[in-house]
């Protein structure tokens, strides 16, 4: 069986080829910088990379391109598009209404339509990857896996804001929470590791990248997580606040005469690591920084990892223990420097960590923890394209 996963952003489709017989990625790569002039698409091939230069105007276009690299040409690996079994879809936001993966039918997609107001610049993009495939392959089954899905399984006392009851019924203002086919994918993958149960086991989840997120996971179900109604909430990201007193935006929107689309674009791309140091939203520049002497790139740091800790605590105590920690995402699960400074000053609730095994670890499954730990710490790299695959696999 063959699996196409794609990942629709509002300027970009991302996209893997797996061979489902062994899970194996055929190949994979991306379209970048759709609606402009310079577009292109880049893949990997035969651990290879490759790029290729045209103008796509829209996602139909991108979509129809995918499938020309795919089966045309001396980088094909398709005969013809009809041997496509069937296509995965990232899907942002459904909302309460979906808790888990579908198949994609008029129906569905009436109702995630529904949620494009609680995420004006993915759903819509979401639609039109399905759109597109449905124009080229109108016959071949279609799979939606959400990100909020797996966070459906959360307590209303953790997912409900102390706003008037009314908005919730009115707006459906509430967390829903996001990366959730990573934090899937990974609290199973780290089960398999370590050769343990999920039932009786409480998990942390680190989801660490420029975009960031923490979730706790009883008994392989989530019971809270640190994204809310949109991704702002939470965790310093690259370029996002996380939590941030309600009272000082509104003091901000006063003093600076912001709209509302100035403020989100204030808290959602200029803050975060980037606005602490006043540059970069790479940790790896961050570091850099630190190494040669700039201050606020060292505060940067401290209170990125100091809020990862946070939360950590937070969850542990919201679980009533925790068993397993583990660290995933770009800088989760290769800067080690990340790791050391969200769990130093836990040894209290038994993380003992093993510096020689966390410097040593990079983007690799592994123990980090020391021998005898009460809480095991790990590093599980992400596979969210894999999870899709297998979802929409089993679906069809």
């Amino acid at each position: 069986m063959k699996v196409l996963v794609l990942n629709c952003g509002s300027s970009s489709i991302k996209y893997a080829l797996y061979d489902m017989a062994d899970r194996s990625v055929i190949t994979s790569g991306g379209i970048e910088k759709i609606g402009l002039p310079d577009s292109f698409i880049k893949f990997k091939l035969n651990g290879e990379k490759f790029q290729i230069d045209r103008p796509i105007q829209e996602h139909t276009a991108g979509v129809q391109f995918i499938f020309e690299v795919l089966t045309q040409g001396e980088h094909a690996v398709l005969q013809d598009v009809h041997e496509l079994d069937a296509v995965g879809h990232r899907m942002v936001h459904g909302g309460e209404r979906f808790n888990k993966s579908v198949r994609l039918t008029p129906e569905v997609m009436k109702a995630f339509a529904a949620c494009n107001d609680l995420a004006p610049l993915h759903n819509p993009a979401n639609i039109k990857g399905v759109n597109a495939v449905s124009a080229i392959l109108p016959d071949i089954p279609q799979v939606g896996v959400f990100d909020t899905a797996f966070h459906q399984t959360m307590p209303d006392y953790a997912y409900m804001y102390a706003l008037p009851y009314e908005l919730y019924e009115k707006y459906g203002v509430r967390r829903y929470g996001f990366h959730g086919t990573s934090h899937r994918y990974v609290s199973q993958r780290v089960c398999e590791f370590l050769n343990i149960k999920s039932e009786g086991k409480r998990i942390i989840t680190c989801h660490i990248g420029n975009g960031a997120s923490i979730a706790a996971v009883k008994d392989g179900r989530c019971v809270d997580t640190s994204m809310g109604l949109t991704p702002l909430e939470g965790l310093i990201m690259g370029t996002r606040t996380g939590d941030i007193d309600a009272g000082a935006v509104t003091f901000l929107m006063d003093k600076l005469g912001l709209d509302t689309k100035g403020v989100s674009n204030l808290l959602n791309k200029k803050s975060g690591l980037a606005g602490v140091s006043g540059g970069s939203s790479d940790f790896r520049d961050i570091l850099a920084g630190i190494a040669a002497g700039n201050d606020r790139a060292r505060l940067a740091k401290e209170m990125y990892t100091y809020r990862i800790k946070k939360y950590i605590g937070q969850y542990a105590a919201a679980m009533g223990g925790v068993d397993v920690i583990l660290f995933t995402g770009g800088a989760g699960e290769n800067q080690w420097e990340v790791r050391e400074g969200a769990t130093r000053g836990l040894e209290f609730m038994g993380v003992v960590m093993d510096r020689a095994r966390n410097h040593a670890c990079r983007a690799t499954e592994a123990i980090i923890s020391a021998d005898g730990s009460p809480v095991t710490v790990c590093v599980i790299p992400t596979d969210e394209e894999l999870m899709i695959a297998l979802d929409t696999q089993a679906l069809v």
